[in-house]
């Protein structure tokens, strides 16, 4: 950092005579809320002084990082819900994936919020988790278990209560769920996996969540070793990335599967040649599914 801030050095000199009337007379709300988020010596430093530092530089990155990640995340399985709801179908998608997700989620929120760690370096947890619960019920729900999705909500709801409340769920007892939070995350992603490989095909997972997913498990390494002296949660962060490129890589290998769904539109890319049910499994809201492939009929051209 100390080499790219003496690269920049010439340029932040010539610009600061013009910025700084603006960054020393910000609205107070504005500069209340910078402060509070970088501290006072590193908003003093970067902007107000415009001198920039390693230290406080590397705090703005890993603060801007974090807020992108809450925010990104409010709508990160938006298109996985889309996708489920449009097609009637939660083929390729796992409900013991999503329990075990959910459950690393949770552990990691109530952990990090009574850990008293900074909201911008967990707050998708509690966001994501939200998403995971409705996904959950909708795959139970298309498979005809209408009342086991009901009880998965509920089940979910008091679980959560119990791990905020200090009165059911000790803080040491939290730590030792934390220990293990990293472990039920890999568990999560291996049914997600194994699922891809049988069918041959991603069906209705959605390309957006899984590389958002990928980038943001990369993100969160950079903003925990910044922000989180804790290695438990480094550990859970580094066990998420590697399996996230592992269905990163599957998303491409099965891309033009014709067992995958149209990721490219999804993406706002035009689709090659994608298309359901031929030869792939078409599981839909009745249940019933068609002969299941182990490999891509189609891989993808580079």
């Amino acid at each position: 950092m100390d080499s790219v801030l003496m690269t920049i050095d010439p340029a932040i000199s010539a610009l600061r005579p013009h910025i700084q009337p603006l960054t020393k007379n910000l609205p107070v709300p504005i500069r209340d809320a910078i402060s509070s988020l970088l501290g006072e010596v590193c908003y003093k430093r970067l902007v107000v002084d415009i001198a920039p530092t390693s230290e406080c530089a590397s705090l703005a990155i890993s603060k801007a990082l974090g807020i992108g990640i809450v925010s990104l995340s409010a709508i990160v399985k938006l298109p996985q819900l889309l996708k489920i709801t449009s097609s009637k179908s939660a083929e390729g998608l796992s409900f013991p994936s999503y329990l075990l997700e959910t459950t690393a989620f949770a552990i990691s929120l109530a952990y990090s919020a009574r850990s008293g760690f900074p909201f911008s370096t967990y707050g998708e947890n509690a966001l994501v988790a939200t998403q995971n619960v409705v996904i959950a019920a909708l795959i139970l729900h298309l498979s005809g278990k209408s009342a086991g999705a009901a009880a998965w909500v509920a089940a979910a709801a008091g679980a959560g209560y119990a791990l905020a409340n200090e009165q059911i769920v000790s803080m040491d007892l939290l730590g030792q769920m934390m220990a293990g939070a990293g472990v039920i995350g890999m568990a999560a992603k291996l049914p997600q996996i194994y699922t891809i490989w049988q069918q041959g095909g991603t069906g209705q997972l959605s390309a957006f969540a899984v590389f958002t997913y990928l980038f943001g498990s990369l993100a969160r390494i950079y903003t925990t070793l910044q922000e989180v002296p804790d290695k438990k949660i480094l550990y859970t962060f580094f066990a998420a990335c590697t399996l996230n490129a592992v269905l990163a890589f599957q998303m491409f290998y099965y891309w033009n599967s014709t067992a995958s769904a149209a990721h490219a539109g999804e993406l706002g890319k035009k689709p090659e040649r994608i298309a359901m049910g031929e030869g792939g499994t078409s599981a839909t809201s009745t249940g019933a599914s068609q002969t299941k492939v182990k490999g891509p009929t189609t891989r993808r051209r580079a």
